[in-house]
This record gives C-alpha cells, sequence and structure tokens, in this order.
C-alpha cells in the first residue's frame, strides 16, 4: 500500500503548529515554568483543569511517569471525557452558570495554589469563570488557549470576556479556530485536528521549564518514575509518602 498524502501533511502541520508555539510562546512557557517552580518551592499545590477534549491535556500531566508527583487534577463531574453519556452532554455543561465556582468551593484548592486551565476556545462559562473564581480566591492561573478564539468569535460568557482575559499567564497554542488543519475537495468538512498535540507539548514543556527552575534553585523536582523500570515502585512510594500532603489523587 502506498503512503498516504493526507497522513503526511498532517504531521506536516502538526509539526509547523510546535515549532511555532516553541519559537513564539518561549518567554510564556519560561514563566508558567517560573510560577509552577514558585508554587512547588513555596509548599503550595498543583491543578489542571480542562474540559471536553481539553481534559486530556490536563490528564497528561497528573500520575505521570517523568511528571511531577504533586500536579493534581480538578475534575468537573460530567465535562472530563466522552465517558459520560449522551457525550453531549460535556459540551452542554461547559455553558453552565455558577458550575466552576460550586467546583472550586468544594476542592481542596486554596490562595496561593496554582492551577492551569485548558480551553481551546476559552469561550465558554465554565473555562471563564474558573479562572476568574481562582484568582478571587488567591490562585496563580495558567491558562491554555488559542487566542485566535477572542479575535474571531465572541464569548458565550455574560461578561464578553475570554479565559485568557482573566490569567496571570497565557499559553497561546496557535490552533486555527476550527481545530481542523486538513482539507480535501471530496471531503465535505475540514478534518485532522492537532489542538491536543499542541497543548500537550506546551504542557510537558512548562513541566520541563519548572523542573529546570527547581534543579537550578538546588530543589529536587518531586518527580515520579515509570512504574515499569526497576526501583520505580520504590521511588515513587517515596515520593508520594514526602509529599503526601499535596498529592489529591490518591484520597
Amino acid at each position: 500500500m502506498s503512503e498516504s498524502k493526507l497522513a503526511g501533511q498532517f504531521f506536516d502541520a502538526a509539526i509547523g503548529l510546535l515549532q511555532q508555539v516553541r519559537d513564539e510562546e518561549s518567554r510564556s512557557i519560561a514563566a508558567a515554568g517560573k510560577a509552577v517552580a514558585d508554587t512547588v518551592e513555596a509548599g503550595g499545590r498543583l491543578f489542571a483543569f480542562g474540559a471536553g477534549h481539553s481534559s486530556l491535556a490536563a490528564q497528561d500531566v497528573v500520575y505521570r511517569a517523568g511528571g511531577l508527583a504533586v500536579m493534581n487534577l480538578l475534575a468537573v463531574p460530567g465535562v472530563v471525557g466522552v465517558d459520560v453519556v449522551p457525550a453531549t452532554l460535556g459540551s452542554a455543561l461547559e455553558r453552565v452558570d455558577g458550575l466552576a465556582g460550586a467546583v472550586l468551593d468544594s476542592s481542596p484548592a486554596q490562595a496561593d495554589d496554582l492551577l492551569v486551565i485548558i480551553s481551546l476556545s476559552g469561550r465558554n462559562a465554565l473555562p471563564v469563570e474558573m479562572a476568574m473564581n481562582a484568582r478571587a480566591l488567591g490562585l496563580t492561573v495558567i491558562g491554555v488557549t488559542s487566542v485566535a478564539y477572542a479575535t474571531e468569535t465572541k464569548s458565550r460568557h455574560a461578561s464578553g470576556t475570554f479565559l485568557k482575559d482573566h490569567c496571570d499567564i497565557v499559553l497561546d497554542s496557535h490552533i486555527a479556530v476550527g481545530d481542523a488543519e486538513l482539507t480535501h475537495e471530496s471531503i465535505e468538512a475540514p478534518f485532522a485536528p492537532a489542538s491536543t498535540v499542541v497543548t500537550s507539548a506546551l504542557m510537558q514543556a512548562t513541566m520541563a521549564a519548572a523542573a529546570e527552575q527547581l534543579a537550578e534553585r538546588g530543589i529536587e523536582p518531586p518527580l515520579l518514575r515509570s512504574g515499569n523500570v526497576d526501583g520505580g515502585h520504590e521511588w515513587n512510594g517515596r515520593v508520594m509518602s514526602e509529599y503526601r500532603d499535596r498529592i489529591f489523587y490518591r484520597h
């Protein structure tokens, strides 16, 4: 079977986007990494939130080999993934006013913690209110979003604002509105989204920058090892015991 032309085009598009965010978001990534390192050094807790497919990049840095043990998923029931039935309910819940405040109020997040909010469009009520409420509680907020949506679409929040308007640091994924990299003359709808690839890369780059910052300060980053390498379970047990008061996915 011959190679797929469209498959190659998708790789080219994804690689181009990765190069763009590497070059254009380098300062913001460094700032985000410093904020994460500052929080870890100060004894604060780390949280990541994303709705729908944006939750994939949040989950990618939680309880992950090579990741920070103190990064916790801030889960909103019904919007974490496509496991909810019907799946369309998740999209509807993103537009519900007041849900973010209720989730934060019942979560362990508190002042001086850090929350990464991932939302490709940043236009729905849930990520906007999550950022607003988190900052009001005294958390540092990092937003990972496509800034293009703020100029090419309208906000669905009553304030008319977007996620990017309520963050201490913004990482722009540079994903085009619609999140589809390819078109074909015989296919009516655009296809091949790259937001998960790029957003996950932004998250991992930020964690790498944080680890670098901590190392430069003489602080051992609280990293997890793979349980599939010799000594991994013992290492992880030690790290989780040392940081147990900042790890909530074990409770």
